[in-house]
């Protein structure tokens, strides 16, 4: 089923998955401060499809699924400015990582998800597509192997839309629980940022769930 996604911070992240949703045959809409700038016309013509640049709140007006994938230190205003998001499926792909990456600003009693959730009044949000690198959500095959992506939140409905969003990518999609559990899912994502940068295993790794 085609859906119409808002892509909230069009960087490697929402760049990468917004290209390869649109690829997928859904309509794309990368929301951006300079929705004319040739980086902006580029990404659009590399996703190809029905997607298109537009400002941030026109994106998510316009788009029942939305992704935010902006850096951490941005996100709450970038939500306080896209308007009414109530009934909105919103994907919180965030990780609230300190400037060094040793290290996260929240964790443990709550999480950057829950706070995005309380942000985003009224949105559906879901954690998800923030424990691996970008080049790993452009390829998550790893010979026979699919690479994990948990996600987590309250609303069945909205985490169904997120798993077949995921699936389509070719992701071993993996409801992890309520929103809540992204308390551990963010720090799952520096794990991953520390073996691919602090341990040098590279950034061509990722995790897999075995079950028995």
């Amino acid at each position: 089923m085609s859906m119409k996604i808002g892509i909230i911070g069009s960087g490697n992240v929402g760049g990468t998955l917004g290209a390869r949703w649109a690829q997928l045959g859904h309509e794309v809409t990368f929301g951006s401060r300079n929705p004319g700038s040739d980086a902006m016309k580029q990404l659009a013509a590399r996703a190809g499809g029905k997607a298109r640049a537009a400002l941030p709140a026109d994106a998510a007006r316009d788009n029942e699924v939305l992704l935010l994938s902006t850096p951490w230190p941005a996100a709450q205003e970038v939500l306080r400015n896209l308007g009414d998001l109530n009934g909105k499926t919103l994907i919180d792909a965030t990780n609230p990582l300190l400037p060094t990456l040793q290290g996260l600003e929240l964790g443990n009693t709550t999480s950057a998800g829950e706070q995005v959730a309380a942000w985003a009044t009224g949105a559906k949000v879901v954690k998800a597509f923030n424990t691996v690198g970008f080049n790993i959500m452009e390829n998550p095959a790893f010979g026979s192997d699919k690479a994990v992506m948990f996600y987590c939140g309250d609303d069945a409905g909205a985490k169904q839309t997120v798993k077949q969003l995921t699936v389509e990518l070719g992701f071993d999609a993996v409801d992890a629980g309520p929103l809540r559990q992204a308390r551990v899912l963010e720090p799952f994502a520096l794990l991953w940022i520390s073996l691919a940068y602090g341990c040098g295993y590279g950034r061509e790794i990722a995790f897999k769930l075995l079950r028995r």
